[in-house]
């Protein structure tokens, strides 16, 4: 309904607003439906619940077009003459961001009154993809009426959720509640129902109301799969078979698809064939003993360690990077640690670097991964890959905003913030993705986060910090910081470290760069008397920083298990000048 009712009326917030806008086009939607051989059709009120609404400035009307909504599916069923039920379309909240779970129940309630009040047969609750709020759904419309409840959550192809909850689970925690029907709608297409009903099935009343398939963007407009009629009439059959009482379609579903499960249903159509789904093989790690970082081994032991922070190269070549990495590796050094588009300029993939600086050099890399500048399903899609790879350390950070780049009118991704990124990697530890569905194989890496003890807020910064951790953080890396007094004043408020840290030291060569990173990069605190100490150094400026360099790295080897430096710009092997 929703699918068709935007198309034929432009310029909707909302679907639900065409039953105040055009009503007219509500009507002979369901007029469409009623005589291609519906015997139930759903109130255009999916997501007319007063939170949805507001979101499209239509919480004023949420009374208005619920009401409209049922008026419209009776006068539809009134101008057919054909006496079909009626269900009163209720969906879940949306965005819950700022609305306390105390108070969904009551939006839930609210709608199912204003529908029942107007004459709905039953209740369809449908398109969940949590089941925790569908239970609160089903509470909420229990408190209110004694209609018959359809309820429908959404599945995958592998008959879960998108939280991984499975069907058959699903199934278990409904059971005690008292419905007409439980099964699938929405989802990724008509095998997925199925094989969502096939898990269900327990001799209970099951309904099944697909996608036509999965959609698509082509000039800005939606395009769903050509299923032809003959497959929705043996979808109808296999869901028949499998105990589905309740049968229809979803998003891209018309009149000609009703029209071919109607002619099965009336035929007493049997399956073509049995149906059967492809149990996906999981590849655990169980098999394989996870091996323990060198990073992770010399933290945990209380070895000291180095790293060296380098940048991806701005070009299409590795040569220079691979160069330095090697230089380093010659010296003694066994980490670097690789920045994700520093500055927000765009360079080389820090995880692909990685992947090639471990195949080409042996130095064990610890990649920046940031939220900015891709999806979580990006994030996960790379850090698999990096695994896959033989990356073991990564550290999350929220990367530099994009305005501060070559980029200025690009936005940010941040889709997560760098706790969600933290909270993304533990969960590819534990073998499930960051919606909680179970992955193939779980990963192990070693995982390190942000912190910044020079902060000016450091109320929330400790928050932070504590919510990293939360989110299973191994280690830290400090911002780079130019007194450890930061570090005593942090730690102390901490109550001490919970995990090992790494201190950032940056080789400072010019009073003029001090003042710079002082005043223009975000989070970088560089003392007045710092500045002063460079600033008098006059033309000995160079020798000053690194002495200063030296000094801090003495003094962090009695405060964390060791420091990562960050040298002069494209001068990498400057680090070297500092660990000799």
């Amino acid at each position: 309904m929703g699918v068709l009712v935007s198309s034929a009326v432009p310029r909707l917030r909302c679907p639900e607003e065409a039953n105040i806008r055009a009503p007219e086009s509500v009507v002979s939607l369901h007029t469409s439906f009623i005589r291609a051989g519906a015997e139930l059709i759903e109130t255009n009120t999916f997501g007319a619940n007063r939170h949805k609404l507001r979101s499209q400035y239509l919480e004023d009307d949420v009374a208005r077009i619920n009401e409209a909504g049922v008026k419209l599916a009776r006068e539809a069923r009134d101008v057919a003459g054909r006496d079909v039920y009626i269900g009163g379309s209720i969906g879940p909240l949306g965005e819950l961001d700022g609305l306390p779970p105390d108070e969904r129940g009551a939006i839930f309630a609210e709608q199912a009154q204003l529908l029942e009040g107007r004459g709905v047969d039953l209740f369809m609750v449908e398109t969940f993809f949590d089941l925790d709020e569908l239970t609160t759904a089903l509470d909420a419309v229990r408190s209110v009426s004694r209609l018959p409840i359809v309820a429908m959550l959404t599945f995958d192809e592998d008959a879960e959720t998108l939280g991984g909850v499975s069907a058959r689970a699903a199934v278990d925690r409904l059971a005690g509640y008292e419905l007409a029907a439980v099964g699938a709608n929405h989802g990724a297409g008509l095998h997925a129902a199925l094989a969502a009903l096939e898990a269900m099935g327990d001799g209970r009343p099951l309904a099944a109301l697909p996608n036509v398939g999965l959609a698509s963007l082509s000039g800005g407009r939606v395009i769903y799969p050509h299923a032809t009629p003959e497959y929705f009439a043996e979808f109808a059959a296999q869901a028949r078979a499998l105990g589905a009482r309740v049968i229809g379609g979803c998003c891209g579903t018309t009149p000609i698809e009703i029209a071919a499960i109607a002619h099965a249903v009336e035929e007493d159509r049997r399956p073509a064939g049995p149906f059967a789904t492809a149990e996906r093989e999981l590849v655990t790690a169980a098999q394989h003993a996870q091996e323990e970082t060198q990073l992770a081994r010399m933290l945990r032991e209380g070895d000291w360690v180095v790293s060296v922070e380098l940048d991806p190269p701005k070009g299409g070549t590795y040569d220079g990077m691979l160069s330095t990495a090697g230089t380093l590796n010659d010296a003694g050094v066994r980490f670097v640690d690789i920045n994700d588009n520093p500055m927000a300029r765009a360079r080389a993939n820090a995880l692909m670097a990685a992947i090639a600086i471990e195949r080409s050099c042996g130095v064990e890399t610890i990649p920046h991964v940031t939220p900015r500048d891709t999806s979580v399903m990006g994030l996960q899609s790379q850090l698999l890959a990096a695994h896959a790879e033989g990356v073991r350390n990564v550290l999350a950070v929220t990367g530099d905003p994009p305005h501060v780049g070559d980029y200025p009118g690009s936005r940010g991704v941040y889709e997560v913030d760098s706790i969600g990124l933290a909270q993304v990697v533990s969960r590819l530890n534990a073998g499930e993705d960051y919606n909680g569905k179970a992955i193939d194989a779980p990963t192990s890496f070693f995982l390190g986060v942000a912190v910044n003890p020079s902060a000016d807020d450091l109320e929330t910064e400790l928050a932070r910090f504590h919510a990293k951790v939360e989110a299973g953080a191994d280690f830290a890396m400090t911002q780079a910081l130019f007194d450890l007094a930061y570090l005593d004043r942090f730690e102390e408020l901490l109550g001490g470290w919970p995990i090992p840290i790494l201190v950032g030291i940056f080789i400072v060569r010019s009073y003029e760069l001090a003042v710079r990173l002082h005043n223009e990069v975000p989070g970088i605190v560089v003392p007045a008397d710092v500045q002063a100490r460079l600033r008098n150094a006059g033309s000995n400026a160079a020798a000053e920083g690194l002495a200063l360099a030296r000094e801090l790295y003495e003094g962090a080897r009695e405060k964390a298990g060791g420091v990562y430096v960050i040298p002069p710009f494209k001068q990498p092997e400057a680090a070297l000048e500092l660990l000799a």
